[in-house]
């Protein structure tokens, strides 16, 4: 089949990357020059693992390109995917669908013959519809479907999550629709992967209520941590204990410095909206938002209680800074919350991270960049690991903590724990929950 793909950000590339390696014949196409060059030249403005492997694969197969011209992309395909960014709109934290509905209308007047115009792009209930009223007012004599297919992929694991997963979600209205969207998904029907159809509403409502609810799981386990530090309890064996009933289950139980990321803070902000603009709140929702800003603010404390309730003058380092590992993006990482408090209250802050410093030179300002843990911490009063990339689960502790002026530890990710640290020279630990 021939797909156009509409927007080369994270989740347009990886779906075009992917759908290619199906099979597929995919046309990436993107406004900005720059990019569309580097992807020409095979560079990735990502950082996905395995990502840039299989583009080279795909575009050595000649099965997928990129460009600057939508027209051309659209002009027979059989789907065309939008894929732009909905990033929260300022002032009332709705989903900014203006690209969405200016890629609709391009793709309206590029039309020749029928389409199944896919959003790929997490938008709020109902608009689809409007989508269809773009393309429409833009050609009115356009021959298409509309399609809703949500996208779940995780970042620094979303091939695998796109080749392998839990479920497709395909919103469709008419039999057109779903026999091009079996089409494009039939790699997955081979291999028994579920293939979801429903309306357009619910599978719109679908990806709201799945990201809420992982946002919701991950706050509930923060809060018990919370209590589990005042009562003596260990918050691991308390999520071991909860995530081994098969109603519950073990995933987005580890407790931390709270969700960041692309899609949770702006989903959960968005169905929020959504429930207030239809008298129905979303009060187990909005709960969710207050309590993982107040969880950030907790580890701040955290950190100001092993520097004595000041960090005036000391030197932090923070090993971590992208909201999970295996990623780069910093959206919404609580590194954007906590490391700024650090500064501003005259901190000196050494950072280092994987992959984390192209974009968060221009976010973390007055902050060092380092190249690993260890320059990170010579001389530095308190380690804080706020991000759990591998290279940070098995450091020299001892090494560490000989080159710090006074060796103490804020661990946020529960990497260690209180025994092992004080074995290998540190003079005061703290995970979360215990």
């Amino acid at each position: 089949m021939r797909i156009a793909m509409i927007g080369t950000g994270y989740v347009g590339l990886v779906s075009g990357v992917c759908f290619s390696d199906f099979g597929h014949d995919v046309i990436c196409v993107d406004k900005d020059p720059g990019k569309i060059e580097r992807l020409r030249r095979g560079e990735v403005p990502i950082f996905e693992p395995g990502l840039e492997a299989l583009m080279a694969k795909n575009v050595g197969a000649g099965r997928l390109s990129f460009t600057l011209d939508l027209a051309a992309a659209v002009a027979g395909a059989d789907a065309v995917f939008i894929a732009v960014g909905t990033p929260t709109r300022r002032g009332d934290g709705h989903a900014d669908l203006t690209y969405v509905m200016g890629a609709a209308e391009e793709i309206g007047r590029a039309l020749t013959g029928h389409t199944v115009i896919v959003t790929k792009s997490t938008v709020p209930v109902g608009t689809n519809r409007k989508v269809a009223e773009a393309v429409r007012a833009a050609n009115p004599e356009a021959d298409f479907d509309i399609a809703s297919n949500p996208e779940f992929l995780r970042e620094g694991a979303a091939i695998d999550d796109f080749m392998r997963p839990d479920r497709v979600v395909v919103g469709v209205e008419s039999d057109r629709a779903k026999t091009v969207m079996a089409g494009v998904y039939r790699p997955l029907f081979l291999r028994d992967f579920p293939i979801v159809f429903t309306g357009l509403e619910s599978a719109e409502m679908i990806k709201y209520a799945a990201n809420a609810f992982l946002a919701t799981k991950i706050t509930f386990i923060n809060e018990i941590a919370a209590l589990c530090e005042k009562v003596g309890a260990d918050i691991k064996s308390v999520s071991k204990g909860i995530g081994l009933d098969g109603r519950i289950g073990n995933k987005f139980l580890h407790a931390g410095p709270g969700y960041g990321g692309s899609c949770f803070p702006k989903d959960t902000k968005a169905l929020a909206r959504i429930g207030q603009e239809h008298a129905v709140p979303m009060q187990i929702t909005e709960t969710v938002i207050r309590v993982n800003e107040e969880v950030k603010h907790r580890m701040i404390d955290k950190i100001l209680d092993l520097c004595d309730g000041s960090v005036n003058r000391k030197t932090i380092a923070v090993l971590g800074v992208t909201f999970k590992p295996n990623t780069d993006d910093m959206r919404d990482a609580p590194s954007l919350t906590i490391v700024p408090a650090l500064v501003g209250a005259g901190a000196r802050v050494r950072v280092t991270d994987p992959e984390g410093r192209r974009e968060g030179e221009a976010l973390l300002p007055g902050v060092d960049w380092c190249d690993n843990a260890y320059q990170a911490a010579e001389g530095a009063d308190l380690l804080v690991i706020l991000t759990e990339w591998n290279e940070f689960r098995a450091l020299d502790l001892g090494r560490l903590s000989r080159s710090m002026t006074t060796p103490r530890m804020a661990d946020l990710r529960n990497i260690y724990d209180a025994q092992t640290a004080s074995n290998a020279g540190f003079t005061a630990y703290q995970g979360v929950g215990r």
